[in-house]
């Protein structure tokens, strides 16, 4: 599933968030949205799920698709902040992924529950299926939040964040998890990411979002620079190449 946006501008009461925004992004291609705060990452992910208001063009290739529930049947976010109905299990919680594949006063079905239980498998949950939402960390809410978008099965997944409230083993695993999914079957991933030195990682592209613009895109190796860093992060950081990895680091002056 492919996105183009042309033209596209975005903004609240206090003025324009994004600026004339054009991208495109190839079908099964995961591309990381990296800036620094307040650049509007989450409001162009926003906006592609189609939950702002905008001027310009935003494709998503969905053709005869016209409705919310069509709609989401192929794309699924998952938000920085999720809320969450503390009264319901993980797995039930899960479960309403699967509503946009279920008719009008229809019930699950066993591949349902089939794709729940798998899901539940591949994000580490076996152990949380039956525990309320409620009583989860902060980390093991955002794997669940992550779990029902993947038993959505969308053609384009949405990720703002996915990692940031989890343990490095949990970041890396979760990552590799979202990066595999393209292997069974075609996904198109955009996903905000905070850590720079993950999105170079396992993303295919980065666009860098800045300025209420892109101000670059293309292979990790080309944007995430360290001249690039040091304008629109820090002066005191740089990149470096490790086991061919590219990864940023924070400089100290001479005491």
């Amino acid at each position: 599933m492919s996105v183009s946006l042309r033209g596209v501008s975005v903004g609240y009461g206090s003025g324009p968030v994004l600026e004339d925004i054009d991208l495109d992004v190839a079908s099964n291609e995961w591309l990381a949205l990296i800036g620094p705060n307040g650049a509007g990452k989450s409001t162009l992910l926003k906006t592609i799920a189609g939950m702002l208001q905008y001027c310009g063009e935003v494709d998503l290739g969905l053709g005869d698709v016209r409705s919310r529930r069509e709609y989401a049947s192929v794309v699924a976010l998952v938000p920085q902040n999720p809320m969450l109905p503390p009264a319901l299990t993980v797995s039930e919680y899960i479960l309403l992924g699967r509503s946009p594949h279920i008719s009008y006063l229809g019930t699950e079905s066993r591949a349902d529950l089939d794709v729940v239980e798998r899901t539940v498998r591949r994000l580490d949950l076996i152990g949380f299926a039956s525990r309320f939402l409620s009583e989860l960390s902060g980390g093991e809410q955002q794997r669940v939040v992550l779990a029902r978008a993947i038993a959505q099965e969308p053609r384009l997944l949405l990720l703002d964040e996915p990692t940031s409230a989890l343990d490095i083993g949990h970041q890396l695993a979760t990552l590799e998890l979202i990066g595999s999914m393209r292997e069974d079957e075609p996904m198109t991933i955009i996903s905000a990411m905070h850590d720079l030195t993950l999105a170079a990682r396992y993303a295919d592209r980065l666009a860098l979002v800045a300025d209420r613009s892109i101000a670059a895109i293309g292979p990790p190796s080309q944007v995430l620079t360290t001249a690039n860093v040091q304008v629109h992060y820090s002066p005191d950081v740089r990149v470096v190449s490790i086991d061919d990895h590219l990864v940023v680091l924070p400089t100290r002056s001479s005491p």
